[in-house]
């Protein structure tokens, strides 16, 4: 049994099903703004009005999103791996050393995240292009992102005395955390998604 990869398509459904619940998050955010300083939109220009709604509601509700979206982001790969839209994809943010997730990788991956952005989200699109499927920021954090059923029936496979298993490297494989002595490893060198399935 392999670790199968991500695909592209999966991750961005996924992707998106985060992005509208932050989205939502914001709206929220925006609407308490506007209760506060209320915003006339038959005034664009910058009167008093809207002048105020810039400087004292817009810019804080931003910085508050940008926030959100750290702390959203942060906490759930760096606890469990999966944010609500991962784990409806079945899908898990795992280190590429086959180490638990800390909020520290989690936050260089999120940091990956603006970078994958800013050249038109080609850090994003690189996903359907890799081997490993790798983003630009799982190559800069050190992680990929993994299937969990296929994850799980390898799980349940390994006898739980097993001085080996998937946590270190390979079925059967040594107990290391690279797996590279006996064993491929449970992430690094695995046969590629690409070589295995479809990015669905």
């Amino acid at each position: 049994m392999t670790v199968l990869y991500g695909g592209f398509w999966q991750r961005l459904v996924a992707l998106s099903i985060d992005m509208i619940i932050l989205y939502i998050f914001t709206i929220i955010l925006f609407l308490i703004g506007n209760l506060i300083v209320p915003f006339h939109y038959d005034s664009m220009y910058l009167t008093d009005t809207s002048s105020a709604f810039i400087y004292a509601i817009f810019f804080p509700c931003y910085g508050m999103a940008v926030l959100i979206n750290a702390a959203y982001f942060i906490y759930f790969h760096g606890t469990t791996g999966q944010t609500p839209g991962k784990k409806l994809l079945g899908l898990k943010v795992v280190r590429t050393d086959g180490k638990p997730m800390t909020l520290g990788i989690a936050f260089l991956r999120w940091v990956g995240y603006i970078i994958s952005k800013l050249p038109f989200f080609l850090g994003f699109i690189w996903v359907a292009f890799d081997g490993r499927k790798q983003g630009w920021h799982d190559k800069i954090a050190g992680t990929y992102v993994i299937k969990t059923h296929i994850y799980q029936e390898i799980k349940d496979q390994v006898p739980p005395d097993a001085s080996f298993g998937p946590a270190f490297g390979n079925y059967p494989g040594r107990n290391t955390p690279s797996g590279n002595e006996h064993g491929s490893g449970l992430y690094g060198a695995q046969k590629e998604a690409g070589d295995n399935g479809k990015n669905t």
